[in-house]
Order: structure tokens, then C-alpha cells, then sequence
């Protein structure tokens, strides 16, 4: 039983310097949300844009750097 306890007292390196970062640093999280959201989170395309988008795309064809003539 006193392995057992051990093991779960276990921190490593890692998850050290994150709980230390964070408590550092308690805004981390948020800035971590709005980072996220600047680069992922967009807007729905509405149906017109998407028909719009479907319309406008280039066929690639099979072999790209193959020219045609």
C-alpha cells in the first residue's frame, strides 16, 4: 500500500511548470481562449457564399506540375 500512495503524490516536471505557469500567470487561460478563437472559431459561411465558392473553384488537375499544351 505505501507504493500506491507514492505513485499518486507523483508530479512530474511537466505538470509542475504548468500549475506554476498558471499560477503565475492566472489570465493564461483566457488569453489561451481568445488566441484560439482569433485563428479557429469563424463565422458560418451563409448558402449564398458557399453556392458562390462551389462556383468559382478551379478543377486541379491529376498531375500538378504537368503543363497542358
Amino acid at each position: 500500500m505505501k507504493f500506491l500512495h507514492q505513485v499518486s503524490m507523483y508530479e512530474s516536471e511537466a505538470t509542475a511548470f504548468l500549475k506554476d505557469l498558471k499560477k503565475a500567470k492566472p489570465h493564461l487561460d483566457q488569453e489561451q481562449v481568445a488566441g484560439r478563437s482569433l485563428l479557429w472559431d469563424k463565422a458560418p459561411l451563409d448558402l449564398d457564399q458557399q453556392e458562390r465558392f462551389a462556383e468559382a473553384r478551379i478543377a486541379q488537375q491529376a498531375y500538378v506540375y504537368q503543363n497542358k499544351g
